[in-house]
């Protein structure tokens, strides 16, 4: 049985997506399970993606996968080499501005416009809201005079604000590095004025009906990737340490982070 990889939410531009190609290729020959690597880029919906029935391998985000109704099987998740938290498959948002903007802080973006990426998004929208959530309780008010969104992609969250549609705007951190490894350009024309904190990264992740015995081959194979010399290049080019096994209970952070702000009466990031 032929199953499906793909690495979307991480393929950020076309030399991360050649990357992450060569790496399931590479897991497909390590491992002994054939993979089909399909493309499903933008404005194709992830949620489409995700719901396929023979999936082995495929990034999801943690908080759509906690509120899924028919929640998929988790493989591994990625350790990126500048994660937040030092050796750990965790991740952050950093919100970005202009580089030739006047932000110095978060605080001077306020009553301008922020963007977001889509509603069931962690980096993009939850860990947004939870991060902007002490200053609405301080001001008692909306933080932001527009909310332009959903953006959806962190490539057009990026574009909105090179051109202007946006004064700040959130950023998946391990994104941003693989961005930045194949665009250096780049690095003169934006800036971080704030970050999150660490929350557990997207995970790959297989369909509920896949076979324990192949999600085990694939496991397997992942962990072993940051030990593997042929792959020292591939690591290079994808910001990795390596993968490591995750739990469901890991994610759980996400729901609490929601149910927070719409406690708060804070149920929309702006």
């Amino acid at each position: 049985m032929c199953l499906v990889a793909n690495a979307r939410m991480y393929s950020v531009n076309p030399q991360s997506a050649a990357a992450w190609k060569e790496l399931f290729g590479w897991l497909a020959h390590a491992s002994g399970v054939e993979l089909d690597i399909v493309d499903h880029a933008f404005p194709l919906k992830l949620s489409d993606l995700w719901s396929r029935d023979d999936l082995a391998c495929v990034f999801m985000c943690g908080f759509p996968l906690m509120l899924s109704g028919r929640r998929p099987k988790l493989v591994a998740a990625p350790i990126p080499a500048n994660a937040p938290l030092a050796g750990r498959p965790v991740y952050a948002t950093l919100l970005l501005v202009r580089s030739e903007s006047g932000f110095q802080c978060l605080e001077d973006t306020f009553g301008g416009r922020l963007g977001y990426t889509v509603h069931d998004s962690h980096s993009g929208y939850n860990a947004l809201r939870h991060h902007l959530l002490p200053y609405y309780r301080q001001r008692g008010e909306k933080l932001f005079g527009e909310s332009v969104g959903p953006l959806t992609t962190p490539r057009r969250v990026v574009d909105a604000l090179l051109d202007g549609s946006i004064d700040v705007g959130p950023l998946d951190s391990y994104a941003l590095d693989l961005m930045l490894r194949h665009d250096e350009a780049l690095r003169s024309q934006i800036r971080v004025v704030a970050s999150t904190n660490a929350a557990p990264i997207p995970a790959l992740v297989a369909a509920p009906n896949c076979p324990d015995e192949v999600i085990a081959k694939l496991q397997d194979t992942l962990v072993k990737l940051a030990d593997t010399a042929e792959c020292v290049s591939l690591r290079d080019r994808l910001c990795l340490n390596g993968f490591t096994k995750v739990a469901i209970r890991d994610y759980e952070l996400t729901l609490q982070w929601d149910a927070e702000a719409r406690l708060a009466g804070y149920p929309e990031p702006g």
